[in-house]
């Protein structure tokens, strides 16, 4: 059973994730000169999320958002665990847990940046009460 129940609860933990980053003036500045601009498609349930880091934007849905230069897939509940620092990227692509189309090496890059926001996605869980997604 997938851990989220509909792309509204994707868009809202995943998503916030990415909000509480763009939160972080110090996040934005190192995020903004990459250039890169990330979709994620995620499935169980199905949610597209666009990440514009030149811009600082974040969009929901297919096809909202500028063109991506860097595109992932993966289940939602894969991006739950990677948050919770329970993914390596690296690992989960050559497994294909995770695919990904274009200079996957621009975003293996930011790793470390996401890193600093896995604490931060926690405490997001918790404060909703959804011990539930922490044990995932």
């Amino acid at each position: 059973m997938a851990v989220f129940s509909d792309e509204q609860e994707v868009y809202r933990f995943l998503g916030g994730v990415f909000r509480i980053g763009m939160e972080d003036p110090e996040l934005v500045a190192k995020l903004k000169p990459t250039g890169i601009v990330l979709r994620i498609t995620y499935t169980e349930p199905d949610a597209v999320l666009t990440v514009d880091f030149p811009n600082a934007e974040l969009h929901e849905g297919a096809g909202a958002g500028p063109d991506p230069n860097v595109e992932l897939f993966m289940t939602a509940d894969t991006g739950n665990r990677f948050w919770l620092g329970k993914v390596v990227l690296p690992v989960a692509l050559a497994k294909g847990d995770v695919r990904a189309k274009g200079p996957i090496a621009k975003v293996l890059k930011l790793l470390p940046l996401a890193k600093g926001l896995f604490g931060r996605y926690k405490q997001q869980l918790e404060d909703a009460g959804r011990s539930d997604l922490l044990t995932s």
